[in-house]
């Protein structure tokens, strides 16, 4: 074992390979990343500039390797495909670990960790018994709400200073509090298959984070917290 990793290195051998040097080609070129619009996560307005917690994040990432950023728009079906085949680095997009496209591309390791809670104002009760709660209209939060005893109110945005479902990460302490968690995801990016080193050093970035650093993108990115927006 320990002449055969001599010998790799002295070959000059990089381990783990990316199939096709992805590493090597975007160090001082060019990182190509798809983005699927899903704010605040990304966000893409109409002249077509990438914004978002995540799109700061590649820049960054990209910084580190010297490389700029080509950011190619498209709903996530085009994009894991144009992935898959090689045509993209990255896809970001607000993308989970239940993700349904597990067979044709990798996933990161999570780099954060989002609830989803009830958050009340601080003089309000802790009991959600017969309390009017705002919920984004499409999730599965209504069901679970409707059997804590809460009346969901279903809404196209959630307003401000009302009993919501929120992400925890826009709680304000100074003026909410979260009584009930309803459920977690995962956070990560997609990666073609078979590029490993790639996907190391992505996967060293995203862990180096701290959560309070992402979470501090997401309110800017959202235009604050549940109490400042």
């Amino acid at each position: 074992m320990i002449v055969a990793v001599a010998v790799l290195l002295a070959a000059g051998c990089q381990w783990p390979r990316d199939a096709e040097g992805t590493l090597d080609r975007v160090r001082g070129g060019v990182l190509r990343v798809g983005v699927v619009e899903d704010p605040p996560w990304t966000v893409v307005d109409d002249r077509g500039a990438v914004g978002g917690a995540e799109a700061a994040l590649v820049e960054r990432l990209a910084a580190e390797l010297g490389a700029r950023v080509e950011w190619t728009e498209g709903p996530e079906s085009t994009l894991i495909g144009a992935l898959s085949h090689q045509a993209l680095d990255l896809v970001i997009g607000g993308m989970t670990r239940s993700s349904p496209w597990t067979k044709e591309v990798a996933l990161t390791v999570p780099y954060f960790t989002s609830k989803r809670v009830v958050a009340v104002p601080l003089a309000a009760d802790s009991s959600l018994e017969g309390v009017p709660v705002a919920v984004e209209a499409g999730t599965p939060e209504v069901t679970f709400l409707a059997e804590e005893g809460a009346v969901p109110v279903v809404v196209d945005e959630v307003p401000a200073g009302v009993p919501a479902v929120v992400p925890d990460w826009a709680v304000d302490p100074a003026c909410q509090r979260a009584v009930l968690e309803l459920g977690s995801t995962d956070h990560s990016f997609a990666m073609a298959l078979g590029e490993n080193a790639f996907l190391v050093r992505v996967e060293e970035f995203l862990l180096a984070l701290p959560p309070e650093e992402i979470r501090g993108l997401l309110v800017q990115a959202r235009g604050g917290t549940g109490c400042g927006r």
